[in-house]
């Protein structure tokens, strides 16, 4: 029989190794001077999302009571750009690729599995 503290022991000494080679790659990561590195893995992190900022922004000008109807006239535009902005350039991040790559591959064994 296993002993449950050694089984979770053998998983804190797992955990502790993926730390200890997350933070150690990520302090490499800082090391690079190179500024268009640096955005460029920044953006795979945090993807730039100027469509939904767009979309915003818009919908809150044509909410603004104004009697010139200015801000309304401006507003609808803004949310068609950004709707359209948002078509254009997707914010996919890293973290949504890998998801989407794990639903595929899943997909796959699981059609694997049916034929067989």
């Amino acid at each position: 029989m296993v002993d449950h503290l050694k089984v979770r022991l053998e998983k804190l000494r797992k955990i502790h190794e993926t730390t200890a080679r997350k933070t150690s790659l990520y302090s490499d990561l800082a090391k690079i001077n190179n500024s268009n590195a640096s955005k460029s893995l920044g953006c795979l992190q945090k993807a730039p999302a100027p469509g939904k900022k767009l979309q915003k922004v818009g919908f809150l000008l044509l909410w603004i009571p104004e009697p010139t109807g200015v801000t309304c006239a401006i507003g609808g535009p803004m949310i068609v750009a950004g709707r359209y902005l948002d078509k254009k350039y997707n914010g996919a991040t890293i973290h949504d690729i890998g998801h989407e790559t794990k639903n595929a591959i899943s997909s796959l064994s699981d059609f694997k599995k049916t034929i067989m």
